[in-house]
Formats: structure tokens, sequence, C-alpha cells
């Protein structure tokens, strides 16, 4: 009899572990998506590439996807945020430098001139990177950064950038870390910046950041050691330089890349040149309503005909945030 109900209770527990199993198989990993070509294109990628046997099968070891951050993983109109960061802490040290009063391009930010903000050349942006981002020890520049984004509020949807993050990316990103691949952020913006909140947001680690980044000087203060950030440029990671610096800091060339701008084209390239398959996702911004509309003509994020063209002629899928996505933001469920 004890042998008996020993069997039985063996016999449903491993009943109940089948079938939660099943039940972890059979939930949807995307579920702010639409079942369109789109999702469907991802699934079956990381079936192919995940499944042993496969002939699309994927080593753990080579499971590499990039994901650009501006416009791809969060809001990026109507300016970008660091470019939002950088003018507001000029402002705020306006006080320190009354120089500035009289000098472009400080004084069109003291002054909030949007005519000319909006012109600006990319001198002036870079002197306002240099001006805030500059002469700071990288813990300083990460405390700073954490400080304006937990007071910081979009000028259009008065909520925290960090809660501007789309739901669907943050579905793809786990989607695949929970099957084998490394996922690392692949930004034309400030490496340092986007650092000091992506493991929080996005679950992605410090390390798997790369992006544009000033040179550091290694010195001491006080005694103790710190890297000093410097106003001169070490690389813009935009363009080609992200294949660059794909190369440099990762040494392997991704299967999977994200990408929503032609910033973004010469990634996905090199994500597609690589043996066997791959998978290439631009996101276009058509959602007026919930989100924002552009893109040949919009200075940020400028999504251009060539690039669409060269999507189609390639076979990379384009996401309409319109008819793909359910919702935007993880505030929306």
């Amino acid at each position: 009899m004890f042998c008996n109900e020993i069997k039985t209770s063996l016999f449903l527990l491993c009943y109940v572990c089948k079938f939660a199993c099943c039940m972890g198989q059979n939930e949807d990993p995307l579920p702010s998506w639409n079942d369109r070509q789109t999702k469907q294109a991802i699934v079956q990628f990381i079936n192919d590439t995940t499944t042993a046997g496969n002939k699309d099968y994927i080593i753990p070891e080579d499971r590499i996807a990039v994901f650009d951050q501006d416009g791809t993983l969060w809001v990026e109109q109507p300016l970008y945020a660091q470019f939002i960061f950088a003018m507001d802490t000029v402002k705020s040290n306006a006080l320190k430098h009354p120089e500035w009063k009289h000098q472009q391009p400080y004084q069109a930010v003291i002054e909030r001139d949007t005519d000319k903000i909006k012109n600006f050349t990319m001198e002036d942006i870079e002197k306002l990177i240099a001006a805030s981002h500059s002469n700071l020890s990288v813990d300083e520049f990460k405390d700073n950064v954490q400080s304006w984004l937990s007071q910081a509020l979009h000028p259009r949807f008065k909520k925290p950038y960090t809660d501007l993050i789309y739901q669907p990316m943050l579905e793809v990103i786990q989607y695949f870390k929970n099957h084998g691949y490394k996922v690392y952020i692949v930004s034309g913006g400030g490496q340092d910046f986007v650092r000091a909140y992506a493991e929080k947001i996005y679950g992605i680690p410090t390390q798997h950041v790369i992006g544009s980044a000033e040179k550091v000087k290694y010195e001491y203060r006080d005694g103790k050691p710190e890297l000093m950030k410097l106003s001169e440029v070490f690389f813009i990671n935009d363009k080609a330089g992200k294949p660059e610096a794909i190369h440099l800091f990762v040494g392997k060339r991704p299967v999977a890349a994200f990408g929503n701008s032609d910033g973004d084209r010469q990634m996905l390239e090199w994500s597609q040149s690589s043996n066997g398959r791959s998978l290439q996702l631009l996101v276009h911004h058509d959602d007026a309503a919930h989100e924002y509309q552009y893109d040949t003509v919009s200075k940020v994020g400028t999504f251009s005909q060539q690039l669409m063209d060269e999507a189609k002629r390639n076979g990379w899928n384009v996401v309409s945030m319109k008819e793909d996505w359910k919702i935007i933001f993880p505030s929306d469920r």
C-alpha cells in the first residue's frame, strides 16, 4: 500500500511538472505584438536558431543580438534625451559661467530660443555636450544623469523618460535572453549616459552597452584614483562606426540587429553578412496618436526612402508601430 501511494504521488508530481512546462512553452513570448508577419518572423527566428538539430541552429557562443537605443528602445522625439540633459545641465550651470549669456550656443539654451535650438549645427551640439559632460569623474557623471532622470519629464507625455520605453521591444530583449542570446545596446548616444540606466530599465548590464564616447584620463583627486571625462571625442558610434565598435567591444559579428534610422543601416548590413540565418528589424514610427509619426523629413531618427528601399530589397523586417504593436509603453498595459 505504501509503495503504491509513493508511485501515485510521483505520477501526479510528474504530470504537474509536465503540465506546467507545457503551459510555459505555450505562453505568448510577445504579448504586446499583434500576430502579423513581423512577430511571426521573430518567433520563427528564435525557434530555428535555438532548436538543436535544425539546419539554422546557432551555438550559444555565437548568439549575439544588437539593439540601437534612441527610437528603437525608447522615445527620441522631439529631441534626444541626452541632448535635453545637456541643455538642462548648461542652463543650471549658467551662473558659474556668466560669459555664456553672450555666447552661442549657450545663450540660446539659457534663453530657451527654440528657433535657434532647432537649427543647431553639429558643432553647437558638440559644444553643449562638452560643457555638460566633461571635467567630471565617470562616477560624478553617472550620478548627474541618474539625478536628472529622476526629475526630468518628457515635454509631451509628462512622464519620466525611463517610463517611455517600448514594451514590445522589452519583450523581444527578454525573449532573446531567455533563449541564450547575449544582448547588446549599440547606440549613437553617449556610452556613459546610457550605462547610467540601461541595467535598470532594459535589464542589460553596463558592459553590454556600446555608445559614442569621450576620452577619459586616469588621475588622482584628493589622493584617490579617478577616471576623468575629457572634452575630446574618442569615437562616434553611428553609421559605419557601429559595426566597427561591435568588432572592437564584442569581437563577433551579430546575427540579429534592431534599429530605426539611417544611422543603423551599416549595423543591419553587418549582421546580415554572417553565415547562416540572421534577423534584421527596423522600427518605423507611424503612430502619431500614441507616439510620433516621422521618417524622411525628421532631423531626429531619419528613416530615408533609401533605407526603406534597402530593407525591402534585403528582406529586413519593418515594424509598423501602428499595426504591429498593441501598446507602446509599459504603462499602457
